[in-house]
This record gives C-alpha cells, structure tokens and sequence, in this order.
C-alpha cells in the first residue's frame, strides 16, 4: 500500500472506497434500496407489488441516483446544498449599527463662547534695550567694557557665542 503526504492547506480530502465512488456516493446508492422495502412492505396491499409501487420505488432510485452523479468533482447533493443556502439566505442588508433609532442619544450642552475685544494697551517695550543692557551685565562679567558679541550656529547645531573687544 502507498502512502503519500497531503498537504495541510488541503481540508477537502474524499476517500475512494469502490472504484470512483466515495462514501457519500455509495449512501446515497444505497437509500432507495432501503425506501424501496418499505414501500413495498408498509402501502397497502403489503408485501405484493402493486401498480403504483413500482413507479414510486423507480423514482426514487432515480432521484437518488441523480443525486449521487458528480459534477466538477462534486456530488450534486452538495452542489443543491450549495445553491440552496445562497437562494435562502437574505440579499438585502438591513440593519445598520450606527442607527440612532431606540438609542438613548446623550447630548452635552456645549457653553457659548463670548468674544470681547481686547482693549489695546498704549504701553511698548522696547526690547532692544533690555537686550543691549544685557550684552552689557554680560561683558562687565566677562571683564570687557564694551563688548561686542557674536552668536552663530555651528554644523551640529550648536550655539557658539563670541565676545570681542
């Protein structure tokens, strides 16, 4: 007997039990045979054949025999049940989530915003002279007179100061 690996991406793995048939083939072969005898045995007339016994048991092993063919390596029992539960499941998508009906919807006030003008203030500064006042607290501590600075970025970003005379 030879093994052989199956992948394990494969979930649809039909066993082969007599010649092509599988097992679903092979029930399915086998259900008329079965309504067949008790058709025969329970409709009246019991256990004789009568003229609308036989049409009935006919059909069925045609029905069932029908079922059992394969169609694109399905069986077409599965191929109805396929078709079936996508004709009977709804195609029209009603409900949304996001719908606000029978919601308790909670509302916050929102505070109104009062605009007033500033008033505007006659008083400047003039911020130049605090600057130079500082450039010169700064060169009295250095111990120029009069100093002169310089202020630069170097490559790395950082601030160079220099103080001349």
């Amino acid at each position: 007997m030879r093994t052989t690996s199956i992948p394990a991406q494969i979930t649809t793995v039909e066993d082969k039990i007599a010649g092509n048939l599988n097992l679903m083939q092979i029930i399915l072969l086998l259900a008329p045979v079965f309504i067949g005898t008790f058709i025969y045995s329970v409709l009246p007339t019991r256990l004789q054949f009568s003229p609308y016994k036989i049409p009935l048991i006919a059909f069925t092993f045609l029905g069932f025999f029908l079922l059992s063919l394969r169609i694109k390596e399905r069986v077409v029992l599965n191929w109805i049940i396929i078709l079936a539960s996508y004709w009977f499941r709804p195609h029209h998508y009603l409900y949304n989530k996001n719908d606000l009906f029978l919601r308790d919807v909670i509302l916050t006030e929102v505070p109104k915003i009062i605009k007033r003008k500033l008033a505007r203030t006659s008083k400047t500064t003039d911020d130049s002279s605090s600057v130079s006042e500082s450039v010169q607290k700064l060169g009295i501590q250095i111990g120029v007179k009069k100093p002169r600075l310089n202020f630069r970025f170097n490559r790395k970003g950082v601030l160079v100061v220099q103080a001349y005379e």
